[in-house]
């Protein structure tokens, strides 16, 4: 009934960009936190960006380069990726919550995925 979904991963090489999209079906966004996670093989799932209203939030591997933004029109939430870099290369995963922000365990719903992999 209320799913995630996120696309705009693929291949770029080191120091370019790609902006990934997560819209949700049958919801709102409203007071939510929205978040970003991603998990390379073999490595813990890592917090990378949330966003609550107008205040947003990033984990140390995103900030001065990632940038977090909502449509709450369209529900749709974004991340812009410039200067990526390989140790970025994971699957970056969209997330829903409400009881906090840098923990996996404050999102209860999840998106499927998108892969992003950048070549060196």
């Amino acid at each position: 009934h209320v799913q995630l979904a996120e696309s705009g991963g693929g291949l770029v090489q080191a120091g370019g960009s790609l902006r990934l999209s997560c819209t949700a079906s049958g919801s709102t966004f409203s007071s939510d936190f929205m978040g970003w996670f991603r998990q390379a093989p073999g490595k813990e799932r890592e917090f990378v960006a949330a966003i609550r209203n107008e205040n947003r939030y990033y984990g140390e591997s995103a900030k001065g380069r990632f940038t977090i933004s909502r449509d709450n029109v369209k529900n749709t939430v974004y991340l812009q990726m410039n200067s990526l870099k390989p140790e970025d290369a994971a699957i970056y995963y969209c997330a829903a919550g409400r009881g906090g922000v840098w923990s996996r365990n404050d999102y209860d719903l999840w998106g499927q995925g998108t892969q992003v992999t950048v070549s060196s």
